[in-house]
């Protein structure tokens, strides 16, 4: 059939060219000399032209088309989409049945190495759980000084670790230099101190490992007080509140607020002040301390805490006070109070510390209720007021390190050579950005970014809201969500980009339509100082090179084609773009490996080639 209307297409031609010279000669018969000559080069000239455009718009519209539709659905390992062109009869419904084949093959296999790799997974999940619940800070680095491992301890101690970065962006020079030549003296490992470059001491272990170095490392900061001193000053701050309610004769509420705040503000002086020895105090999660406890509506926070130790004292409590239920409210973005709230008469403060003197933990029974309080460096006090009493304990807020996992990994990268621009190699920052509009005087409002390491998401994200300094028009609020009530007290742009600049380091920046991103990031440097002069990539123009420029490649088109699903309340948020885009730019790099793009400057040249589709991101 395909044959067929090829050969009816060229008979066509051929019939037209006939039918054009025939006239030609009527004209130069009827009007013989130059004028009959020119009217006769006249309608050969066009009547060819139309011929030949008409046969190109059939051919495109098609085969051209289809068949570029069919090989982009196939690199990308989707089953084309739409009914396959009649033109193509059999090639069509054949590629879309070997498309579903693959699938099944595909399926199939996936299945099987489950079921073989199940084991595996669980015990590496069991591995992955202790490292990311030991203590200390634990990072790895290759032959090159770039991280390929670090635990959420390692995190803490260094905001902003990732992959792939060079170690000494976060710690100062002088104790990895001695430390490395001890090692290069000889030594297996070695013991190290040194400094972060945001002034915190640390102290540990180096050990030399294949193709790189094991650093364990833990706060080395001196404490300024001995436990006395710091239960002296809890006793003293736990008291100050509740004396309110025994003074005699009334008191002016100006003076009782005031007694009130000098009271909490001498308490998180003290938890400020009586930071646990160990700064890898663990993490828990509300659920974990108020285990046992009727606490309904917990907030989804992690807090600095141990669970087994805090949820014995409170549970020790709360069995006293048996009508007794459980709130924890954030009170700031770094310290929530957990409450046990119940009808009746607040408890006597020397009744509370006789409570506290006695030992809630039977597997620690030389721990008493003070000494935990101590160890977490805070207090607890009753309160009363309308017939409600209750006991209240604040605790400090875990960090947020920017990732779901308690360890980060690839130690494929130990093994990447030093200067790979090879696509699967590339370290790369997804990202996306929210405004307050499409113009050149817009503001960013939102920004957000995703971490890929050799192909793979690292679980490293990024995600502030940005305070534009102006009111956010109500047609882009009904677009992406973002009010100005949401972005009152967020970082202006300066710090967000500073903040931005620090996680994407010297990656790869990948985005969607990213002349449109990167238009903001740079308009921004004359205020911010904060200059981006990464590398660039576009998956509009990655996807052009797979579909063709005349295909539709927006991110909800992009999308569809590759079977991503972006939430409608996710979609033009930040984060939820981002998520979209890199899913979108991982297939679409195996796609182009497939076409034989497997490198960043042939990408990159390619992409040069797209320009009147969109402009170059790489151009200022």
């Amino acid at each position: 059939m395909l044959r067929r209307r090829l050969l009816a297409v060229f008979a066509g031609l051929l019939v037209i060219s006939a039918g054009l010279i025939a006239a030609a000669l009527f004209i130069v018969a009827r009007m013989p000399g130059p004028d009959g000559i020119a009217q006769a080069a006249a309608v050969l000239g066009f009547g060819f032209a139309g011929g030949l455009i008409g046969a190109w718009y059939l051919l495109d519209g098609h085969v051209a088309r289809p068949i570029q539709s069919i090989a982009g659905a196939l690199r990308t390992g989707r089953v084309p989409t739409g009914a396959p062109s009649s033109w193509l009869t059999d090639l069509g419904q054949a590629a879309t049945d070997a498309a579903r084949a693959r699938a099944t093959t595909e399926r199939a296999l996936s299945d099987a190495l489950d079921d073989h790799a199940a084991e595996i997974q669980r015990e590496k999940a069991a591995l992955e759980e202790i490292l990311a619940d030991f203590g200390a800070g634990a990072v790895m680095v290759d032959g090159r000084g770039r991280v390929v491992f670090y635990n959420a301890s390692a995190a803490r101690l260094m905001p902003g670790l990732g992959l792939d970065q060079p170690l000494d962006r976060h710690l100062q020079h002088a104790g990895l230099t001695a430390a490395e030549g001890r090692l290069k003296a000889g030594g297996s490992a070695t013991d190290m101190s040194c400094l972060t470059h945001g002034g915190l001491r640390l102290s540990g272990r180096i050990r030399q490992m294949d193709h790189g170095r094991l650093l364990i490392l833990r706060d080395a900061a001196r404490r300024p007080a001995t436990r006395d001193q710091m239960e002296l000053l809890r006793r003293h701050a736990s008291t100050l509140v509740p004396m309110l309610d025994a003074l005699d004769g009334p008191i002016p509420p100006a003076l009782a607020g005031a007694i009130r705040a000098e009271g909490q503000g001498l308490a998180k002086a003290l938890r400020a002040l009586a930071a646990p020895d160990d700064v890898t105090l663990n993490t828990a999660r509300p659920s974990e301390l108020l285990a046992g406890i009727p606490a309904p509506d917990l907030p989804g926070l992690r807090l600095r805490a141990d669970a087994d130790a805090m949820n014995a004292l409170l549970l020790s409590l709360w069995g006293r006070l048996p009508e007794a239920q459980a709130q924890l409210t954030a009170l700031t973005a770094d310290e929530a109070q957990i409450t046990l709230e119940w009808q009746g008469d607040p408890v006597p403060m020397d009744r509370l510390e006789a409570w506290l003197a006695e030992c809630p933990d039977p597997g620690q029974p030389d721990l008493t209720g003070a000494e935990i309080l101590a160890r977490h460096a805070t207090g607890i006090w009753p309160e009363g007021d309308c017939n409600v009493a209750r006991l209240v304990m604040p605790l400090a807020i875990a960090p947020d390190i920017g990732s779901d996992h308690g360890v980060t990994y690839d130690f494929a990268l130990a093994r990447r050579g030093a200067a790979s621009d090879r696509l699967g190699d590339l370290t790369c920052v997804v990202f996306d950005t929210e405004t307050t509009g499409l113009g050149t005087e817009d503001s960013i409002v939102q920004i957000a970014g995703l971490r890929i390491a050799r192909g793979r998401l690292t679980g490293e994200r990024f995600e502030t809201l940005v305070d534009p300094g102006r009111p956010i028009p109500p047609g882009s609020t009904r677009i992406h969500g973002i009010t100005d009530a949401m972005v009152a007290g967020a970082p202006d742009l300066a710090a967000a980009l500073a903040a931005f600049r620090h996680f994407c380091d010297d990656a790869v920046l990948v985005a969607h339509n990213a002349p449109f991103d990167m238009g903001f990031l740079r308009r921004a440097q004359p205020l911010t100082g904060t200059r981006f002069d990464n590398v660039v990539l576009d998956t509009v123009a990655m996807s052009a090179m797979i579909w063709g420029a005349s295909a539709d490649h927006s991110l909800d088109a992009l999308s569809d084609r590759l079977g991503i699903v972006i939430p409608p309340q996710d979609r033009h948020t930040a984060m939820g773009d981002s998520i979209a885009t890199a899913r979108a730019f991982l297939q679409l790099t195996r796609a182009l490996q497939g076409k034989g793009i497997t490198r960043l400057d042939e990408l990159l040249t390619e992409a040069r080639g797209l320009r009147r589709l969109v402009a170059d991101a790489n151009r200022p």
